[in-house]
């Protein structure tokens, strides 16, 4: 059986990067849909020259989960790849390589290897290490005594999923951040299954302050905090953090020690930030705004008070 494909963009202001992914691909077999936040660059007429649909949205219109639900809505294809901006793939078959777990029937979501840029220092890389390896896996819902939170550990910067699968489940709920931990969650409890493939690799990763650190983990958190069976079914999701800062301990001990200092200061700033979001519901939206990494949110339809 052949499964048509979109490949969806999600844009701001990418047009240093965008021509980057659009070369890779091959659009006798990708449909290719941009969903662009209002770019006041070259970005929208860059994709246009690709030959690319291209929906433009307002800027406080974006929201992680709503806004690829709509974009999903957009296609008619059985099969779709999310793919940010910045995300940039590594090789011409790349995408081809992701969705075969699909094509075979054997999994309903895949999602690929991410690797840091060649200027990436370690604590920029590190995290790509921990959580993209070079095994080939699946996993499901019976895999959570082994795998915890990472059960349902998937990045909608490079993913795939079937697309009736999806609307099986109801789709893409709106989320501050973490729409694909949900959505896997949702389809791993229906039965489905995910696949990591580290042959489809793509370069991504970012450098960010402590600041962002911390906003970024109060999102984390609080998100999580809204769906609580996530926690009764794997726990929490602390235990793997312990084993990421151990694990980045010792790799600093041999390759930079003078970062120390500087890692237990971020692993802090990660957990309080976490632990604070998690307990957001009951801040003043002034207090969420000034922790949160996504300020729009707050005041968008997609908040709900």
């Amino acid at each position: 059986m052949e499964y048509s494909t979109s490949i969806i963009i999600l844009t701001l202001n990418a047009e240093n990067e965008i021509e980057k992914i659009l070369k890779k691909i091959d659009f006798s077999k990708y449909n290719v849909l941009i969903i662009d936040s209002s770019s006041d660059d070259n970005t929208v007429e860059i994709c246009k020259r690709y030959g690319c649909q291209i929906n433009i949205i307002e800027r406080n219109e974006f929201n992680h989960g709503a806004t690829r639900e709509y974009a999903r809505k957009q296609t008619n294809t059985d099969i779709i790849i999310f793919l940010t901006q910045d995300a940039i793939p590594v090789r011409n078959n790349t995408f081809d390589k992701l969705i075969e777990p699909i094509q075979q029937g054997i999994a309903s979501v895949s999602y690929g290897k991410q690797i840091p840029r060649k200027t990436a220092k370690i604590l920029e890389s590190f995290p790509r290490e921990f959580n993209y390896g070079e095994k080939e896996y699946l996993r499901s819902f019976g895999d959570v005594k082994k795998f915890g939170v990472h059960t349902f550990f998937c990045s909608d910067s490079f993913s795939a999923y079937n697309n009736n699968h999806l609307d099986d489940v109801g789709g893409i709920d709106p989320a501050i951040v973490s729409e694909d931990y949900f959505t896997v969650s949702k389809l791993l409890k229906n039965g489905k299954s995910i696949a990591y493939i580290p042959s489809a690799a793509v370069v991504h990763s970012h450098n960010y302050t402590l600041a962002q650190e911390f906003q970024r983990y109060f999102d984390t958190g609080f998100a999580r905090a809204e769906r609580p069976w996530i926690q009764q079914v794997v726990g929490n999701a602390e235990n793997r953090g312990i084993k990421y800062f151990i694990m980045l301990f010792k790799k600093l001990v041999y390759d930079n020690p003078l970062l120390i200092p500087y890692a237990i200061i971020q692993s802090m700033l990660k957990w309080l930030g976490y632990r604070i979001g998690f307990h957001g519901r009951y801040f003043p939206d002034w207090v969420k705004i000034a922790f949160s990494g996504q300020k729009y949110y707050w005041r968008s339809k997609y908040y709900d008070r």
